[in-house]
């Protein structure tokens, strides 16, 4: 490849890039799309739109401007921790990648250019294989330069890791001490319960921990197994929203009664026939011509919904997993009041509910330093009996997860981690097929009849310089979702441990996919004999890496710019905004159930790609490092844009993905090293070797002195903090504000959880707590089972 197809490459991403952008700086400023583009300030704050005007159609940079001056405190205010961590990944790439670029480009690209006597043939027309280290002559006195930046390189990155491996430390320990009352802190999940004939599991729990923890020990909330009340429950909440859009819309168009003359409101009625689609009168409250559009396009669907249900209810006639008596169908209650009152009388849960109960649950404790202690401290001596563990969040809870049997969960792992190494090794036939387009020559003798298409300059630059690259990222977009599969089947508890998991598995596969096979290219059988001899690894990688630097160079510009491009005008979730809008004319309230997280798992793989991509190719391929510093700066404001406006944050990690920041970093540099001393071999420069060695094992030293040193606080909390944040509660009075918080925080059907108060002490007020030993006088006294329950055969949409 030549800088003429380099140069073909950036013009191309370069115009997507400015259209994409402009697009939209104009598409934000439309009211319409402030659920696409603002949804985190929709649901925090009202947002005025802007006056109508030419303005509006005019592409600006304001955005740039507002996403610049925006402090670590707003972003810590708008995305947490773990948004400010991850941007603190993206300052840190653009510190070193400045260091590195300032002096590969001044003093290693030139000594690349000029290292062999040749005559040169203009830039434009030069090949790229001119500016890598692969020109420089072998036995040159001057591969001392290479090794001095190398040696500059790896000495800063060690530097700004450490500093910045101490702030985010602090950051995080900051987070435990200031943060308001967590229930997580509090509460252990306890997983592997025995089973017993004559105890149910939450008796076996009480039991237990009642014995052995008398003096911490407040209550436990069960795990239960979901049935079709929960997917009742989640159809009920999206009918309730639907219920307040109508409403807002109705109070907004002011349609006059025709009894009364006011205005119309909320819907009261409890009964809703297809009928009185056909022949709605006046006293119903809406005038025909007034509600034609609202009764057939929102009022009907509802109707047809409920209708669905009941039917289906009707013909399974299966036993509510609360009650123990037959679903039924929904009833439409008048108001909230109503709904709560018929909640607070209900007498808990049938004894058929034991049968639905996990061996999972949720045990709360006094004080934090006593969860810690029972989370650590292994509880029988059987290992997959009473498996405890830090709970997550309330909201980071993975519900469908807790059922699964935890002796089935090490075998999980095993098929996952198989099924992802599989899914790695298909993948070569695509990344073989796309470095075949890199290869003319093959192309051309593979293919005979695209000589003629190739003799043409500019496909020629076209089919080297920009389709592999783009043929690549596509179908890397497949990667992701794959390894969010995995990862899911894994068993994982919580969510942000899943996306962690896949955060993990998505870095190995971009590292060995695109790095190692890319630069390995040829036959997959070569591939796979390449490192049959693992001596010949560094030697391998020295000889390959250098001539791959071209295509890795195009990557970047291909899915690191264009990638960002896509990322800022969030083209699914507008097109998605735009048929619900359009078509059905539907409008919805914004919530945060309808809000995008952060997606961590696909963003961290990637900036860590690109930084193994700058750190290999830094000394062998200099002219990669200006490209990947303006795709940092503009991650840098791209995503502190949609951290400010788009994405919302549902639960908190404390940064738990910057310990695999920094290893994926050490390994990076370790990797350059190795790489180094293979061509500083190949190139027969014993000096410059022998300098590296060293190198190597003091980057490893300080990587352990960063695991002693900070990686411990990531992994458990210190009894040091933990005892005083309970000291001060203590002196505080703040327990009965605590306990109550963590009665009502893990509840699996919140629809369904009575919200009762504590007026006793807390530790005599274990038999109200609902999942534990209280109900068993609630058993004892409950109804017969096979009788509906009528506190259970409505589920209330309040309105």
């Amino acid at each position: 490849m030549d800088i003429g197809a380099l140069l073909t490459s950036a013009g191309i991403n370069i115009a997507v890039c400015v259209v994409l952008l402009s697009l939209y700086s104009i598409l934000r400023k439309q009211p319409s799309n402030d659920s696409v583009y603002f949804m985190r300030r929709l649901i925090s704050e009202k947002i005025k739109p802007d006056p109508l005007g030419l303005e509006r159609l005019v592409p600006s940079a304001s955005w740039i401007v507002r996403a610049w001056q925006a402090t670590d405190e707003d972003v810590l205010v708008a995305g947490g921790v773990d948004a400010l961590v991850f941007l603190r990944i993206v300052v840190f790439s653009i510190r070193i990648f400045i260091i590195a670029a300032v002096i590969c480009v001044f003093l290693v690209l030139p000594v690349n250019y000029y290292g062999q006597e040749m005559q040169h043939k203009k830039i434009g027309a030069e090949s790229l294989e001119v500016f890598t280290i692969g020109n420089v002559k072998e036995g040159s006195i001057w591969f001392w330069v290479h090794c001095l930046a190398l040696y500059v390189i790896s000495c800063s990155a060690c530097v700004l890791l450490y500093f910045e491996y101490k702030s985010i430390t602090k950051m995080r320990l900051a987070h435990i001490t200031g943060s308001p009352v967590n229930p997580s802190h509090f509460t252990v999940l306890v997983r592997g319960i025995p089973w017993s004939r004559d105890h149910s599991y939450s008796e076996t729990v009480e039991q237990f921990f009642s014995t052995y923890y008398p003096a911490s020990y407040v209550s436990h909330q069960m795990v239960y197994r979901a049935s079709r009340v929960d997917k009742l429950m989640k159809d009920a909440e999206k009918m309730c929203r639907m219920l307040k859009t109508i409403e807002l819309q109705n109070r907004e168009s002011y349609m006059p009664s025709c009894l009364s003359g006011g205005t119309t409101h909320s819907f009261t009625s409890l009964n809703i026939k297809p009928e009185s689609f056909k022949s709605k009168t006046c006293g119903d409250g809406l005038q025909p011509s007034q509600s034609e559009k609202l009764e057939k396009k929102d009022v009907k669907k509802m109707y047809k919904k409920l209708k669905t249900i009941e039917l289906q209810n009707k013909e399974s006639s299966m036993l509510c997993c609360l009650c123990g008596g037959l679903l039924h169908s929904f009833k439409v209650l008048k108001n909230e009041t109503e709904s709560v009152e018929r909640k607070a009388n209900s007498d808990g849960l049938q004894p058929s509910q034991t049968d639905k109960e996990r061996s999972a649950a949720f045990v709360f404790f006094r004080t934090r330093y006593d969860a810690v202690v029972a989370a650590q401290v292994l509880q029988s001596s059987n290992p997959m009996l009473w498996v405890t563990q830090l709970a997550p969040e309330p909201n980071d809870v993975y519900w469908s997860n807790l059922s699964i049997p935890y002796k089935q969960v090490w075998l999980r792992r095993i098929a996952t981690l198989l099924g992802a190494i599989v899914f790695m090794f298909l993948f070569l036939v695509p990344v073989t097929f796309v470095q075949g387009l890199t290869q003319l020559d093959q192309l051309r003798q593979t293919f005979p009849f695209l000589r003629g298409i190739l003799k043409q300059k500019f496909m020629n630059q076209l089919v080297t310089g920009y389709l592999p690259s783009v043929i690549l990222m596509l179908f890397m977009y497949a990667v992701p979702p794959t390894m969010m599969l995995f990862s899911t089947i894994e068993g994982v508890v919580s969510r942000s441990e899943r996306k962690k998991s896949a955060c993990i598995k998505v870095l190995y596969f971009t590292i060995w996919n695109v790095f190692f096979v890319n630069v390995l290219s040829g036959s997959i059988i070569r591939q796979l004999s390449v490192f049959s001899s693992v001596k010949d690894i560094p030697t391998q990688l020295a000889k390959a890496v250098p001539t791959q630097a071209t295509f890795f160079t195009t990557y970047v510009l291909t899915s690191g710019w264009a990638s960002l491009s896509c990322e800022v005008i969030q083209l699914f979730p507008f097109l998605c905004n735009w048929f619900k809008k359009f078509i059905p004319r539907t409008q919805e309230e914004p919530c945060s159930s309808s809000a995008l997280t952060f997606p961590h798992h696909t963003e961290i793989p990637r900036l860590l790609l690109f930084g193994l991509l700058g750190f290999t190719c830094s000394i062998m391929a200099p002219l990669i490092l200006p490209f990947l510093l303006v795709y940092f700066f503009l991650s840098f404001l791209v995503y502190r844009n949609q951290i400010l406006n788009v994405y919302v944050p549902e639960y908190e990690s404390g940064g738990l993905f910057w310990p695999i920041v920094h290893n994926t970093t050490i390994f990076s540099l370790v990797l350059t090293q190795v790489i180094a001393l293979g061509v500083f071999g190949i190139k027969r420069s014993p000096v410059a070797s022998g300098f590296i060695i060293p190198l190597i094992f003091l980057t490893l030293l300080f990587n352990e002195y960063c695991r002693q040193r900070f990686s411990p606080v990531f992994k458990r909390s210190p009894a040091q903090v933990l005892i005083e944040k309970d000291r001060q509660e203590e002196n505080l009075g703040r327990g009965e504000e605590i306990y109550k918080l963590l009665r009502t925080s893990y509840c699996q059907f919140p629809l369904l959880c009575p919200d009762l108060s504590i007026s006793q002490d807390p530790s005599t007020s274990q038999d109200s707590m609902p999942g534990n030993s209280g109900q068993k006088k609630d058993h004892e006294s409950s109804k017969d089972p096979e009788s509906p329950n009528p506190d259970f055969q409505e589920i209330s949409l309040l309105s």
